[in-house]
């Protein structure tokens, strides 16, 4: 099995026996000084999903940031119900909650076809199918290892990296240059801010180096101006505090399709937020039961469930937050509370969502290169723990993936199935979890008769050519030395 429960029942999130190390008391000013780190490290990543599925659904200016406004005012909302809890709900683990990159791919392509609403509907419809999953989950995770996990996320991070390609170039919606783009001078801002990203990244400073990604789109944003390609002129357009209401962005409409779709994703979630609930236990050292799992995960199916009604989205786990503690070594979950309790305030400010809709598409496509690739590169460490030897993962892996970017390839692939199909297909991210999770079933779970062998890429070894271009004959022994040149 991938993941192990630990077994501890005295010491379990409702016993009172023992003080645990998240429940630690921090005094103000340690509370908020860390806090604000936590936020800072994952604002980047929090902002993009808002930014990408706005520009699929073709919002205006002052809808985006109304989007955006409300994902943060969700995040901070889940983040305190999965820190600080409810009876049933949240792990009380520091972990911080935000827009899930998971379903942002298949959001996209629900907002192209049907429009907002339908991406409302299906996420309320996957979040109630969630929450009766989360009651079970722990009892079928297996069904999920790395190879599912690491080919799922992978794929992911390749079906993001287009939207970072239309920013660079200033093409897509509210894009200062229109659909022709923004010439050389976009891709130069995108292309500095990429490199300040990287110095930044390179400072030997713990505090720095995590902020990179954010201080990177400040610093190219602040570049952009004297250039005459940052317009703030809309920021002053609106209330600075303005409560989040209800339904502002559209009424939620379920079609079964788009709910299906989601449904996949959700599993995807779920099996993230559960890796990131047992990593953030073992890095705290206290004890993770499956009792205290179902209240994490619980708590990620309502906020999702319920992130719709104010123009939010899918919530998880934020997974460099959990890097994060493990870096700094605090472990109380009051400090990412405080953490939760600022995304509330900045939600309350629709302020900050025109400021963020007004940074230059260049500057977000510079770091969102890094912010999409570095989802690719952690399905690839997660795929690096997986077993190639005497199975058939590689082919899982291979599959999976290429079926994943059929949507990026080509577009227009699916469009001669039925539309139900088409919509689920058309999301790389839906299609390469079906993929993965059925042949994972097929190949591991179900039992075969005789030996398993390994699969014909595999056993095949790599690859290599000699100098004539052609592929050498199979060694049978070693390599004979002429006689000239023995010793």
């Amino acid at each position: 099995m991938y993941w192990k429960l630990r077994r501890h029942r005295k010491a379990g999130p409702e016993s009172g026996n023992t003080v645990r190390p998240e429940d630690e008391k921090l005094p103000p000013r340690q509370l908020l000084t860390y806090g604000t780190q936590h936020i800072l490290t994952m604002y980047g990543g929090l902002i993009a999903p808002p930014l990408i599925v706005g520009e699929a659904a073709g919002l205006s200016a002052a809808e985006l940031s109304v989007l955006i406004t409300a994902t943060i005012f969700v995040s901070g909302v889940a983040t305190l119900l999965q820190t600080l809890g409810l009876p049933m709900l949240g792990s009380r683990l520091p972990l911080v909650q935000g827009a899930s990159f998971s379903a942002v791919s298949t959001m996209g392509a629900i907002a192209q076809s049907q429009g907002l609403g339908a991406v409302f509907g299906a996420t309320i419809g996957a979040g109630l199918i969630g929450i009766v999953l989360s009651m079970v989950f722990g009892r079928i995770v297996r069904f999920f290892p790395p190879v599912v996990t690491g080919s799922v996320i992978t794929v992911i991070g390749l079906t993001l990296l287009p939207s970072a390609f239309d920013w660079a170039a200033d093409q897509g919606e509210g894009s200062a240059a229109g659909e022709a783009g923004g010439g050389m001078a976009a891709i130069g801002l995108a292309a500095l801010t990429l490199l300040i990203i990287m110095v930044l990244s390179r400072i030997n400073h713990g505090g720095v180096s995590r902020m990179s990604i954010l201080l990177g789109i400040v610093l190219g944003t602040v570049i952009a101006v004297p250039l005459g390609m940052a317009d703030f002129s809309t920021v002053g357009d609106g209330p600075i505090v303005a409560p989040p209401a209800l339904l502002t962005l559209g009424v939620p409409e379920f079609h079964i399709a788009p709910i299906i779709s989601m449904v996949v994703v959700m599993i995807v979630t779920l099996t993230e937020t559960t890796a990131d609930i047992l990593a953030v236990g073992e890095i705290v050292e206290t004890p993770v039961d499956s009792r205290r799992l179902g209240n994490g995960l619980r708590a990620d199916m309502v906020s999702t469930t319920l992130s719709p009604l104010l123009g939010g989205f899918t919530v998880s786990a934020f997974a460099q937050n959990v890097g994060l503690v493990a870096l700094t070594k605090v472990k109380s979950r009051y400090a990412v509370a405080t953490g939760g309790a600022i995304l509330v305030v900045l939600g309350l400010l629709p302020v900050v969502g025109r400021v963020v809709q007004s940074i230059p598409l260049p500057v977000l496509g510079g770091a969102g290169l890094v912010l999409f690739g570095s989802v690719a590169a952690s399905g690839i460490r997660t795929l690096s723990t997986v077993a190639f030897s005497n199975n058939l993962n590689l082919i899982i892996v291979a599959t999976t993936i290429g079926v994943g970017v059929i949507p990026i390839a080509s577009p227009d692939f699916w469009s001669i199935f039925p539309h139900w199909f088409e919509l689920i297909m058309s999301s790389g991210i839906s299609a390469a979890a079906l993929m993965a999770i059925v042949l994972n079933l097929v190949f591991n779970e179900i039992p075969w008769s005789g030996r398993r062998q390994a699969s014909v890429s595999a056993a095949a070894g790599p690859q290599a050519v000699t100098v004539d271009g052609t592929l050498p004959d199979e060694p049978t022994a070693a390599p004979t030395q002429p006689e000239s040149t023995r010793s």
